[in-house]
């Protein structure tokens, strides 16, 4: 399988390791890193992401590109960089070609984390929430969507952010044929709330029975990943009237400041923050700690 990779694209030594010892492995995204959280915190979670893997026993795989090359694997002193730097571009499918070529860095997103690990033979990721299809803007569609119908990984996460527009990003999955499996769980997270009011395709309640899936699926030719989604631990988690009340003060913040694009969801999330006294930023942070610890789980289950 490593030798699948392309020119662009390094392997550490430990990803590549527990490749040939098919061993289990979680790829992490990386953009929570360089554009989801402020100094130092970012590299804190960025290092409790790969703890949290460790001890549910399968080797972390943090997706970053440095110097316009993909790693797939970072070395402490490669993520402490990847911590530090700033004006890091925000890396999706269509930035892959342009970073190599002017020898950028910056963090990948769940569609660019999916291609280099998917490349590479990983097949588990874990993350926060996936992206979506944006509020009052239909066309306004994450490419983690597309990506999740055409590169076949079991993406762990909680859902979608709250700030989106769920229905229609539920509605788009079906579209692509993405399955969601809820694990432990028979609705679709809201990211910072257990229930969106939204159903799964199949509640799971096992690591085990994600991969019966995953094979069921992948085995007929069909290439769409699957979609297990994780409601945010108790402790933690926030009633959804609370999160949409901030979220609405937030989005007509975004409008009247010209917020767009990319730039939307870091700014929304900062000021749901700021709106909920940090609330959400610790439900943000422990729902990916308990990510990380289910997606490698799933991925011991593959072997």
């Amino acid at each position: 399988m490593v030798e699948r990779l392309t020119v662009g694209y390094i392997l550490g030594e430990e990803v590549a390791s527990a490749l040939n010892t098919c061993s289990a492995i979680v790829a992490l995204e990386s953009t929570v890193i360089t554009h989801g959280l402020p100094r130092p915190e970012n590299l804190h979670l960025g290092r409790g992401m790969e703890v949290e893997v460790r001890a549910g026993g399968a080797t972390p795989a943090t997706i970053a590109v440095l110097d316009g090359a993909v790693h797939i694997g970072l070395t402490s002193q490669e993520l402490d960089l990847l911590a530090s730097l700033e004006n890091l571009r925000k890396i999706s499918r269509r930035d892959l070609g342009i970073v190599q070529a002017r020898s950028e860095c910056g963090g990948t997103t769940i569609a660019a984390t999916m291609i280099a690990g998917h490349a590479a033979g990983i097949q588990v990721l874990a993350t926060g929430g996936i992206g979506g299809v944006h509020r009052d803007a239909p066309f306004d569609i994450s490419a983690d969507l597309p990506e999740m119908g055409r590169t076949p990984m079991i993406v762990v996460c909680a859902g979608a952010k709250a700030i989106l527009d769920l229905p229609a990003t539920v509605e788009y999955f079906e579209t692509a044929g993405v399955p969601i499996l809820g694990y432990q769980t028979d609705a679709f997270p809201a990211f910072y709330s257990p229930d969106s009011g939204l159903p799964v395709n199949l509640r799971v309640d096992t690591p085990e029975e994600v991969p019966a899936v995953a094979h069921a699926q992948w085995g007929q030719g069909l290439s769409a990943g699957l979609l297990v989604v994780v409601p945010p631990p108790a402790d933690h988690a926030m009633s959804s009237e609370k999160v949409e009340d901030a979220i609405q003060v937030a989005l007509k913040g975004a409008n009247k400041q010209g917020v767009r694009g990319q730039a939307m969801t870091p700014f929304l999330l900062a000021r749901v923050s700021a709106l909920t006294g940090g609330a959400s930023l610790q439900a943000n942070l422990s729902l990916l700690h308990n990510n990380g610890r289910i997606a490698a789980n799933i991925a011991r289950a593959l072997l």
